[in-house]
């Protein structure tokens, strides 16, 4: 009697936990945008930093060319919008939650890099480098700090001295 009341207890058991395992199993279907993201870049075999030397972003800056020379005005003015939008995330010397910008201009173009300032939202949608940048800084998208043309040019004027 005792082995009988065991094994209705022990079948009472395991329909209980198949029934756990069938709920849990179907909860959480939907997808975040960052594993969309994910699984979009890792279906691509291709290296999205590959080319990058013609990739100018997607954004308002349709092509950029930076003059020979630096403009010492500007890259005080960038100096200023870095320190107080940029480095919240951005360190000068190392990778911390995003990309160190030195040396970025022999990584992106002057347009990629403006539009990454300007327009981060659409960046990380559209832009298979921003895209992959975001999977290697863990997800972490830029955020959109509202710069202007003036002020994204400045910052970019003020990395060529990074």
């Amino acid at each position: 009697m005792q082995l009988s009341t065991f094994n209705s207890n022990l079948m009472k058991i395991i329909r209980i936990t198949a029934v756990i395992i069938l709920i849990l199993s179907s909860c959480g279907g939907g997808q975040s945008s960052i594993d969309r993201i994910k699984e979009q870049t890792m279906s691509k075999p291709s290296d999205p930093y590959a080319n990058w030397e013609s990739n100018q972003g997607i954004g308002p800056i349709q092509a950029f060319t930076l003059p020979q020379d630096i403009d010492q005005a500007l890259v005080g003015k960038g100096k200023e919008v870095y320190e107080s939008k940029c480095t919240a995330c951005h360190k000068i010397d190392k990778k911390f939650i995003g990309p160190s910008p030195a040396g970025i201009l022999t990584r992106r173009t002057p347009a990629w890099i403006m539009n990454m300032i300007l327009n981060p939202d659409g960046m990380v949608q559209e832009d298979p480098m921003a895209k992959q940048l975001l999977m290697d800084f863990n997800g972490s998208p830029m955020a959109n700090q509202n710069l202007t043309e003036d002020d994204a040019r400045a910052v970019l004027e003020y990395f060529r001295t990074l």
